[in-house]
């Protein structure tokens, strides 16, 4: 903190300040605190660290302007994404319910919403069936509820609910046509999901109303046939050894039949949603209506306590669950007037968040995406990672340098 403010008075004094200077502000900031970046920035490799950070400007109408630096940022680096997949999926769901009101406009009783009561067989080996929602208003299980889990805690089988709507040949036919030219998901998560049953989803039932008497729509179970997109990736291999159950396998674990979502494409999606007008149309999620954006702003940002369906008590989720950037580990408030809409993941030794952070009162918005990797015994799956350690106090740290920053840059606009 103190080679923080020590910098930014001497840049002050030179005339030397990262936003009116040319090169990389973000670079400035982490090279300036060796107390908390020192360890990182002297191996980033073996980290896998990457980060990029946007600046906003506001223009006299309001209108956002970006500009984006990166340290270390490789698009065919791989790191497992984890949970940040969840965000696109759960945008081509509302995407496909307009789809489908707009193809089936004559044959539906009313149109189909999110909160339409849903039921979920099984078609296919290791399929679940679903009947009910104890976490639901009425206890019925909606595609609504699935996506505010997703969107409040990351909860993984609401995803795999969506995954499951969508359908694998669905899902990526979206994301090519949304510019996300090296993202590939193909797979439900922590079910161990392969192929074959990777491709087959579940057949769907919805329902005019709570009663459940009067079906609305069906959709039947699917099977993708069609290639998966290529992987085009690097350092694939992590690790030395990882675990299969009580087995242990002394090799790197092999990412190579496993999803992937580089920041940049991250932090593209998250942009789309947040201001769609100012990126290129091929990049929008031109099949969402207003109340979609509304939706899903609402509960990128809202915390786990202030929703009512689903309930989460605050002692098991507190304010800065899922919230790593800036506010992350141990539990606590976030800071005073900070809104973070964010998406994160954590599996096998990565950490991820891809996070928009505002703070109206000092006119504060800026765009922040960094992953981790952190498992010094290079053993996967092992549940031993250094994530309370390095991972976490890492985001957390660098979220607050960026936010320390922002607080400073002069802005032409309020957010």
């Amino acid at each position: 903190m103190r080679a923080v403010f020590l910098y930014l008075f001497c840049t002050l004094l030179t005339g030397r300040v990262a936003f009116a200077q040319p090169g990389n502000p973000l670079r400035h900031l982490l090279r300036a605190d060796t107390v908390r970046f020192g360890r990182i920035l002297r191996n980033p490799a073996a980290y896998r660290v990457q980060v990029l950070y946007t600046q906003i400007r506001r223009d006299a109408r309001g209108r956002p302007h970006f500009r984006s630096y990166g340290y270390r940022v490789r698009p065919r680096e791989y790191f497992y994404p984890a949970s940040t997949v969840k965000l696109p999926v759960v945008a081509v769901a509302l995407e496909k319910i307009n789809g489908i009101n707009h193809i089936q406009e004559r044959h539906l009783a009313r149109p189909l919403t999110r909160e339409s009561p849903l039921q979920i067989d099984s078609a296919f080996a290791g399929q679940t069936r679903v009947v009910a929602d104890s976490s639901a208003r009425n206890g019925q299980p909606t595609l609504g509820n699935y996506m505010r889990k997703v969107l409040l805690v990351s909860d993984n089988e609401a995803y795999n609910r969506l995954y499951e709507f969508v359908g694998q040949g669905e899902v990526i036919r979206a994301l090519r046509n949304h510019g996300l030219r090296h993202t590939r998901i193909i797979s439900r998560l922590a079910v161990g999901d392969q192929e074959p049953g990777s491709r087959h989803t579940n057949p769907f039932t919805f329902f005019t109303d709570s009663t459940q008497l009067q079906v609305l729509y069906r959709q039947p179970a699917a099977y993708h046939s069609g290639a998966l997109p290529p992987l085009r990736a690097t350092r694939l291999h992590v690790g030395h050894a990882w675990q299969n159950g009580n087995q242990r396998i002394n090799q790197p674990f092999n990412f190579t039949n496993k999803n992937f979502f580089p920041l940049r494409e991250q932090q593209q999606v998250l942009r789309a949603l947040l201001f769609p007008e100012a990126v290129p149309r091929r990049q929008r999620f031109n099949g969402l209506r207003a109340a979609d954006y509304q939706f899903l702003r609402r509960y990128l940002s809202l915390l786990p306590r202030q929703s009512r369906y689903p309930t989460y008590d605050s002692l098991v989720y507190p304010d800065n669950y899922a919230k790593f950037l800036l506010a992350g580990d141990p539990p606590a408030a976030l800071p005073a007037g900070v809104r973070i809409y964010n998406k994160i993941g954590q599996a096998y030794g990565f950490l991820i968040d891809n996070a928009y952070i505002t703070d109206e009162a000092h006119g504060v918005e800026f765009l922040l995406s960094a992953v981790i990797y952190v498992n010094a015994d290079g053993v996967l799956n092992d549940d031993h990672y250094d994530y309370d350690t390095i991972g976490f106090p890492f985001l957390r740290d660098l979220g607050r340098a960026v936010y320390e920053w922002e607080v400073r840059r002069k802005q032409t606009a309020r957010p």
